[in-house]
């Protein structure tokens, strides 16, 4: 460094006009480029190497504040720090400043960007959006999610969950799926989530001491609803029974084509990418689930196309049941009524079952039992036993 500073004066400053580097001393430097732009420089020696450090153009920083700037640098020097270091470094808390600023709207997109190609389908791709867009945007959009706490999350849920119990329940995984990731991208903290579920919300989404699932009928009087389906004899109708007798998920009925039926075989194979825990699942097909696809008037795409989850929740809806219930009716009734193993049973929801012992039911997937299981479950839904109780759902057009 020079000897000698504060050389420059604001005179001086206006007569460079040629390319070079004026120096004011103490290693600070006015450079002029071969465009004639002006710019402060400083210069400085830090273990045997030299180094340049940009302080800012001279029609933004005054001669006085560059000194200034100079002044600091030389400062960090002495204490052994690198002036360059100390500015990466405050630009990077910056940037991580900015970034943990990100408004929850701005982290579920980045969020559905980054998982959209893992999810099944495009059914559910836009469930996805369309719950968000629909229930949690309207008062999370704007805010920043490192300011998204326990009581903002309850503001979202609560007139769902007074509505309906299903809905609000995915919508809390998907908000809590989001916080998750913005904690992991450095959002905001990773060891509090206000979304999450257990030992928290649980506590305060209770009926009579029973967290709400998906409203399931009671097997004894299922024949008598399956019976009104048969007497519907709508498209709708024919999904919803086909649904029921196979157990299956709705998505997984409405996203079927018949690329993956085999109705010689009597089995319908539903490809990995469209199951919920992505592995290939079979379903043995009985007789009456046969019929329905068979009264079908295409053999081509997709057998229920053009319909939705809608249409079939409206022949239920009014009854307390859901759609998806009716899998928890089918294992009621398996549990209850029949002799079959548990594995039997959950391979037919298709269920992982952890038990190392059952790796032979994995193997082989107890194909010829869930045959049987079934056609025992369609002769089911079929009787006429019904509890003498039970009543015929309306079913709506």
């Amino acid at each position: 460094m020079g000897r000698e500073i504060n050389k420059l004066s604001q005179f001086k400053l206006a007569s460079y006009t040629k390319r070079g580097a004026y120096s004011d001393g103490g290693g600070l430097y006015l450079q002029v480029s071969k465009w004639g732009t002006k710019a402060w420089i400083f210069r400085y020696e830090r273990l045997g190497k030299r180094h340049l450090m940009g302080l800012g153009p001279l029609h933004t920083v005054s001669l006085a504040e560059a000194r200034t700037r100079a002044r600091q640098a030389r400062q960090l020097i002495l204490d052994g720090k690198d002036p360059l270091d100390i500015k990466r470094d405050n630009k990077v808390a910056e940037m991580l400043s900015k970034a943990k600023e990100k408004t929850f709207e701005e982290c579920a997109e980045e969020y559905l960007r980054v998982k959209v190609a893992s999810m099944g389908n495009d059914t559910h791709r836009k469930q996805w959006r369309s719950t968000l867009e629909q229930y949690a945007f309207p008062l999370l959009r704007a805010v920043p999610v490192n300011q998204i706490d326990t009581p903002l999350v309850l503001r979202v849920l609560r007139p769902v969950w007074d509505r309906t119990p299903e809905t609000a329940s995915r919508l809390r995984g998907r908000i809590e799926r989001i916080l998750a990731f913005a904690g992991v991208q450095g959002y905001r903290s990773k060891d509090d989530n206000p979304a999450r579920w257990r030992g928290h919300l649980q506590e305060m989404f209770v009926t009579n001491g029973k967290q709400k699932h998906h409203e399931a009928l009671p097997f004894d009087q299922l024949p008598a609803f399956m019976e009104g389906l048969r007497n519907a004899d709508s498209l709708a109708a024919k999904a919803l029974e086909f649904t029921i007798l196979t157990a299956a998920r709705t998505a997984e009925v409405l996203g079927a084509d018949w690329s993956e039926i085999d109705l010689g075989s009597k089995l319908w194979t539903i490809p990995a990418e469209r199951m919920k825990a992505k592995q290939e699942h079979m379903v043995p097909l009985s007789d009456r689930a046969v019929e329905i696809l068979e009264s079908l008037p295409s053999r081509e795409g997709k057998p229920f196309v053009g319909l939705s989850k809608m249409s079939m929740w409206r022949l239920v809806r009014g009854s307390g049941h859901t759609v998806h219930g009716f899998r928890s009716t089918f294992r009621d009734w398996a549990g209850d009524r029949t002799a079959y193993p548990h594995e039997v049973i959950e391979f037919a929801l298709a269920h992982q079952i952890p038990d190392k012992a059952s790796a032979a039911y994995r193997r082989y997937r107890a194909l010829d039992k869930r045959r049987r299981l079934m056609a025992d479950w369609a002769r089911y839904c079929e009787s006429t036993h019904a509890q003498n109780t039970a009543e015929l759902i309306p079913l709506r057009a």
